[in-house]
């Protein structure tokens, strides 16, 4: 039988940790990429280290430059904005052609090592909006796969599950969130002021469980 193999994007945050450990479930031998942006703080990619060293997954940390940037997670001189998700609004966190990269470092890398599934933890009912965490971006994403003729495919395990959904799927796969970071922001401990502190805020509490990450992170030496 045919060796399951999958590449898995890894951040070190919430939903890309649940995807790795949802992918090792199903049997899937993992190697996680991890991205190096230009993002405002390095504290996430520390977190996506520890994890995947956690569970003994290869991983690599790619670094791409966006010298051009104007978002706010990677314009050193644009603030973390803190307002409400807004449906249909576009908030100044996206940043431009992110996941599109992402997914071709994936697809290079998959391509090179006969991997067949890239594992990507987008969901698009609790989100902040981003054009390419949606079923539509995804779709497209993998008929250009088609295109190029390879059987490789993007897999979207929580694309159509919310925050809380996520969070007791993850749970239930013993998926240590203390050791994950969602924070926008690089302070000692997560803001709670910013999207995606709120989102995972209302996750927890939808899913009635505790963050476990409160605690670790405000005493956190990473």
């Amino acid at each position: 039988m045919k060796e399951k193999k999958a590449v898995v994007l890894l951040s070190g945050g919430l939903d890309s940790t649940t995807v790795l450990y949802y992918a090792l479930s199903k049997g899937y031998k993992c190697s996680c990429l991890l991205f190096d942006y230009n993002q405002k703080h390095s504290k996430e990619l520390k977190y996506a280290v520890k994890i995947a060293k956690s569970v003994n997954v290869k991983y690599s940390i790619i670094k791409i430059g966006l010298s051009w940037s104007n978002d706010a997670l990677t314009n050193k001189d644009k603030p973390i904005p803190i307002h409400k998700v807004l449906p249909n609004n576009i908030p100044p966190t996206y940043v431009p052609g992110r996941n599109t990269l992402f997914l071709s470092y994936a697809l290079s890398f998959a391509q090179s090592v006969n991997v067949w599934a890239i594992f990507i933890g987008v969901n698009a009912v609790d989100f902040s909006n981003y054009p390419d965490c949606t079923a539509e971006f995804i779709k497209a994403y993998n008929n250009v796969l088609k295109v190029l003729k390879t059987e490789i495919i993007v897999k979207t395990p929580l694309l159509k599950l919310n925050k809380a959904q996520i969070i007791k799927l993850g749970t239930k796969l013993n998926v240590p969130y203390k050791n994950t970071w969602t924070c926008y922001n690089g302070y000692k401990k997560p803001c709670m002021e910013c999207d995606s502190c709120k989102l995972r805020a209302k996750g927890f509490e939808e899913a009635k469980l505790n963050d476990p990450a409160i605690a670790q992170n405000t005493s956190s030496n990473i």
